[in-house]
């Protein structure tokens, strides 16, 4: 297509709609309008979702705040419970959590109850946080003393949910990156384990035990339990590595694993910097659909039977 400027001649703008540029732009635009014209369905009761990972680094925290983020954008109530001692989750949220904060480390040690805890989210009008504080460092320790030590969490949460005049449709769970007591506590809380995984080399190293973990929760203390999302994370088309790792997570996993992949993307590691999720720091990247994308998928197909 060649468009000329004011009928001169010599001033012409030739645009080749066939270049990557044009194809990616136009691929964009597409995705945006499909996820602009979708009315997502509410699940009938609220789906619990650990996002728990042992290996550090793989997107677990960004995972956490954009799915929530997406999906309050798109009308859901959702609450994310910070339990990873860094804060991070309540740091991209924009959530207060100073040492002095009244923070889940009173919840699940000191039985605040969660109602007093819980803070909205600038992010979105339906986005709550429960935040996390440095405290939350010490309490794998003095949970070890504690009865029903591997409940208290679950607990508190069902409490707050059944005490809340509306109800929330998704809560999610950032875990810390190992499998210590205050993991145990977010499996025990959940019914649904998501499972970020980075597609990088390695990536599949340690799920094993990850996955026997989770068999062994379920088996002994929450019969409800199942890992129902896999979401690779950190994609890079470019690479025939990334490609490898994909192909060889759908055959392990063919039936958790999203369609979606989360692309590489500076957005996504530039919006935590600045108190946000990616849904709301740049709505239109390809990272932010991608998480769009991921949440529309997970409100689609609904929690496992």
């Amino acid at each position: 297509m060649t468009q000329t400027d004011g009928g001169n001649a010599d001033s012409t703008t030739t645009f080749d709609a066939s270049t990557p540029l044009a194809r990616e732009l136009a691929e964009i635009t597409r995705r945006r309008q499909a996820l602009a014209s979708e009315q997502l369905p509410l699940p009938p009761r609220t789906r619990v979702f650990t996002v728990a990972n042992q290996k550090g680094g793989v997107g677990k925290t960004t995972t956490t705040v954009n799915l929530a983020a997406a999906l309050a954008r798109t009308g859901a109530r959702v609450l994310v419970i910070d339990l990873d001692p860094q804060g991070n989750a309540s740091t991209a949220l924009g959530v207060e959590h100073r040492s002095e904060t009244v923070s889940v480390y009173d919840v699940i040690i000191n039985d605040e109850p969660m109602a007093d805890v819980v803070q909205k989210s600038p992010e979105f009008d339906d986005l709550y946080c429960v935040p996390a504080t440095i405290h939350l460092a010490g309490a794998e320790i003095e949970l070890v003393s504690l009865v029903a030590r591997e409940q208290r969490l679950r607990t508190a949460l069902e409490t707050f949910l059944s005490g809340a005049e509306d109800q929330f449709h998704y809560v999610f769970i950032d875990c810390p990156p190992s499998l210590g007591l205050l993991t145990i506590n977010a499996f025990v809380a959940a019914q649904e384990v998501l499972i970020p995984i980075q597609c990088e080399y390695y990536a599949l190293e340690g799920l094993s035990q990850l996955l026997n973990n989770i068999q062994l929760i379920e088996r002994h203390l929450n019969p409800q339990l199942s890992v129902s999302t896999i979401l690779l994370t950190m994609y890079d088309s470019r690479t025939n590595l990334a490609n490898q790792v994909v192909q060889d997570v759908r055959d392990h996993f063919p039936e958790q694993v999203l369609d979606t992949v989360i692309p590489r993307s500076v957005r996504i590691s530039e919006a935590p910097s600045y108190g946000q999720s990616v849904i709301s720091y740049d709505a239109s990247s390809p990272g932010s659909l991608s998480y769009l994308e991921a949440a529309a998928e997970i409100a689609r197909r609904g929690a496992p039977k």
